[in-house]
């Protein structure tokens, strides 16, 4: 098949067997890629109300059809699993090199299920999965994991690894890679844990099979058609990389302050992607075969021993900055290859922090809490410390790694009105109050907290008016189908939001039929996106979640932004329930949030309508 290796890989780690079972090109109409196949493998493989951290979960990591095409920023690689932190569908997302070489494996899914007795790491080929022992890299972190095994493995290898973290089964711990100085992190929901309780250390891909391209010529087209667009789209991105979004957002006055206590700060430009790059910038850094260059390398400046340093996403900066009333550009340094190292998720750490100092402040939480220490806002060591103690699981950090909901439920309903997470995620840099759009997003989000669901863009470039409840369902309904249509291709989302667009449209049709040699049409390819979001919906309405779960923080209904330039603004009860009513009528869903037999039948889901429906 154009497109397609056509073989999806089992690994039982039990066992330490893999198995090799072929597609066709029904299957790749139905599901696509990475993100559809994932889904379906889940909901195939899992019953419903298992623990995440048994044997039985799955974990999938995923490439689409154009990955490893000429079409740009195609090394964005996927991985999903069920949840440790929310026990829902969950998947992630990482640059670098990775995808590009599983997909030379020809395996478009590796499938991971079991439990080693003993710790190891995956080696996959084109043959199929070898067992590595790695009980001499148990305890190491990230970087030095992924640096032992290209030793070992050659650099043509690619890995992508869990930290001490993970392995401690910190239930936000993250998946590392590493390729030419670029840091791929598979950050949320818990995936690092999933692997750690599973005794896999690292995943590892070799391979040299080449991707098929049905018209090479009408893909071309299509991509030069979009290089200017893509190349304006991206060029904030290229300039300063996700920090430039620091100073645009708290300029409308949606930039979390002190674990949202206020959505505007003076000091916010002392972080901001333009103080970074005055301070620090060394060079410009790309995941294989992107012209983007978003990434930037950073050192500082009276660092003797050459040290360099991950310059910090936009939402680390958010969750280990504002949020926690950080100021010190050079400590956020710090703390994002703190993060990266022990293999922890910046955002779900530093809300969890921020949840944290809030309850402190507030009498929740005691000096004896945290071993006789004074917990405040703005104290840059205080937040180093908590972060090393969470990825040991030593102390206040035991406690800290099960995540703000779980600390929430320990300390009582008046400490749940500070929560700042949906569907127990934490909820990412893209306010819920000062963004009508991304609150019903969040809401009605697969993974909860997560801005990969709904996705923020289109607000921010005044499409959708985010000021306004009115037609943010139809936003919320269009950017979901969107994203899991590219989790599924699968495209980095810079390129694909700001170079062929943020909604489905015909440059995906094109891409789509360029490549595979289908003749896809516009409702074809949008109703794909609309089919797999609404697989993972069933996942997690089979797990009980419904109407009641798809919810806002208590100071989003209830506490309108205090000042600034969105001050006044919030989502209070009333209006979340007109706008769940007029989200669930786009979907085909009923009053309760679950999608209804018709909607079911007309996407081809029979397996979702019988378990939800007992046909």
């Amino acid at each position: 098949m154009n497109g397609y290796g056509g073989r999806i890989l089992h690994i039982d780690l039990e066992k330490q067997s893999s198995t090799v079972k072929n597609f066709d090109e029904a299957f790749a109409r139905k599901y696509l890629g990475a993100n559809g196949f994932a889904a379906k493998i889940l909901y195939e493989r899992l019953k419903p109300g298992g623990d995440p951290f048994s044997p039985e979960n799955v974990v999938v990591f995923g490439v689409g059809p154009i990955t490893d095409t000429p079409v740009p920023s195609t090394s964005r690689a996927y991985v999903a699993t069920k949840s440790p932190l929310n026990g829902l569908f969950f998947d992630s997302t990482f640059g670098g090199r990775f995808a590009i070489t599983q997909k030379r494996t020809g395996f478009e899914s590796i499938a991971i299920t079991g439990k080693s007795q003993e710790p190891v790491y995956l080696l996959v080929d084109e043959q199929g999965a070898r067992f590595k022992p790695a009980s001499s890299l148990w305890g190491k972190r990230t970087r030095e994991t992924v640096d032992a095994i290209h030793a070992l493995e050659g650099e043509d290898a690619d890995a992508v690894a869990i930290g001490p973290a993970g392995e401690k089964l910190v239930r936000f711990a993250c998946l590392v890679h590493y390729w030419r100085g670029r840091e791929g992190v598979s950050g949320r929901g818990g995936v690092g844990a999933v692997l750690g309780s599973k005794n896999v250390k690292a995943v590892v891909v070799k391979g040299a099979q080449k991707t098929q391209v049905a018209d090479l010529n009408s893909l071309r087209e299509l991509i030069d058609s979009r290089k200017e667009v893509m190349e304006k789209g991206t060029a904030g991105l290229k300039n300063l990389g996700t920090p430039v979004l620091v100073n645009m957002i708290n300029t409308i006055g949606g930039l979390g302050v002190r674990n949202l206590q206020e959505e505007y700060s003076s000091r916010a430009s002392e972080i901001g992607g333009e103080r970074i790059k005055e301070l620090f910038f060394e060079r410009n850094d790309t995941c294989f075969g992107c012209p983007i260059a978003c990434g930037k390398t950073l050192r500082l400046p009276m660092s003797q021993d050459g040290l360099r340093w991950k310059m910090p996403e936009y939402e680390t900066l958010f969750s280990l900055g504002s949020m926690v009333e950080n100021w010190d550009p050079a400590s956020l340094l710090k703390l994002n290859a703190l993060c990266d190292q022990w293999g922890l998720d910046t955002i779900s750490m530093g809300v969890t922090l921020s949840f944290a100092l809030e309850c402190f402040e507030k009498g929740y939480l005691t000096p004896q809490d945290a071993r006789g220490r004074t917990l405040r806002f703005g104290d840059a060591s205080l937040i180093q410390e908590l972060v090393e103690e969470t990825g040991k699981r030593q102390g206040l950090g035991d406690v800290l790694a099960e995540g703000s909901f779980r600390l929430a439920q320990r300390l009582g309903n008046e400490a749940a009105d500070l929560l700042y997470c949906v569907k127990k995620l934490e909820v990412a840099g893209h306010s819920t109050r000062a963004l009508k759009g991304m609150g019903i997003g969040y809401a009605t989000a697969t993974r909860g907290g997560s801005h990969h669901d709904a996705r923020p863009t289109l607000q921010y470039a005044g499409e959708f008016d985010r000021t306004k409840a009115h037609g943010q369902p139809s936003f919320a309904v269009r950017t979901q189908n969107f994203t899991a249509l590219d989790d599924s291709l699968t495209q980095c989302r810079f390129a694909s939001e700001r170079g062929y667009g943020g909604l489905i449209n015909e440059n995906y049709v094109k891409m789509i039929n360029a490549v595979t040699g289908w003749s896809l049409n516009l409702g074809e390819v949008e109703k794909l996106g609309e089919r797999i979001y609404n697989l993972e919906r069933g996942f997690n309405c089979r797990e009980g979640i419904g109407r009641k779960d798809d919810q806002l923080p208590f100071r989003t209904t209830n506490q309108p932004i205090p000042s600034g330039p969105s001050q006044g603004m919030y989502c209070p009860p009333q209006e979340l329930d007109s706008l769940l009513d007029d989200y669930y009528k786009l979907r085909g869903w009923d009053g309760n949030g679950i999608p209804t037999a018709e909607k079911l039948k007309d996407l081809g889901l029979d397996e979702v309508w019988k378990d939800l429906y007992g046909k």
